[in-house]
């Protein structure tokens, strides 16, 4: 059993935390760690919000202060733990623009095989798509959480379709634009369902 710890600020990991728990086996989330939303702007002496006693295989963060993030990588690079803190920008985190654009990357353990990049497996008949499973899929759970709404649809339709079901199911800030690709969160999470689907499809030939 892989164990992960949560930083979060005001709830800010909350879907991610259910959706874990959910759709994943041999894991489990065994400390969450929530801070409060309104934080002074500078934070000198970060250690004071939490210890730095805890173990773990993995953490996820879902801080948004650059001053506890800091803190939290440094720690987590000291006790050679990964970190994972999606959407930031970290020299010691492993950091994708979302939950869902992570690759399969080493040291991530059954976190890493579970969850990130979706992976379907679909079987079609009668030109409708009649089961789709998630091989892998975003944190959030929208990756299982679209299928009934893609289910019983032609290959062509689902490909038009999925990756606006995923974009309302999405947890990211639909505000969080890449500066340099325009793109946002809820684009990217779109962009890899549709992908998903694709290759699943493609496997079937």
């Amino acid at each position: 059993m892989d164990e992960i710890i949560v930083f979060q600020q005001d709830g800010s990991g909350e879907v991610k935390i259910s959706g874990i728990r959910q759709y994943s086996s041999g894991l489990i989330i065994s400390k969450v760690f929530d801070l409060p939303a309104h934080l002074p702007d500078f934070i000198d002496n970060p250690e004071q919000y939490f210890r730095g006693d805890f173990t773990a295989d993995l953490v996820l963060s879902f801080l948004k202060h650059p001053d506890l993030l800091d803190h939290l990588a440094r720690l987590c690079r000291k006790k050679n733990i990964p970190l994972i803190a999606s959407g930031k920008k970290i020299e010691a985190a492993i950091t994708p623009f979302t939950c869902c654009s992570l690759g399969r990357l080493p040291g991530l353990g059954q976190y890493g095989a579970q969850f990130g990049i979706p992976e379907y497996e679909v079987e079609v008949r009668e030109n409708k798509i009649c089961r789709m499973e998630v091989r892998r899929g975003a944190s959030c759970g929208a990756s299982w959480e679209l299928i009934p709404r893609i289910v019983g649809l032609s290959p062509e339709m689902a490909l038009e379709s999925i990756a606006r079901e995923a974009q309302y199911l999405c947890a990211a800030d639909p505000s969080n634009f890449d500066p340099i690709t325009g793109k946002s969160a809820l684009h990217v999470a779109g962009k890899v369902h549709e992908k998903a689907l694709r290759l699943a499809l493609e496997r079937l030939k």
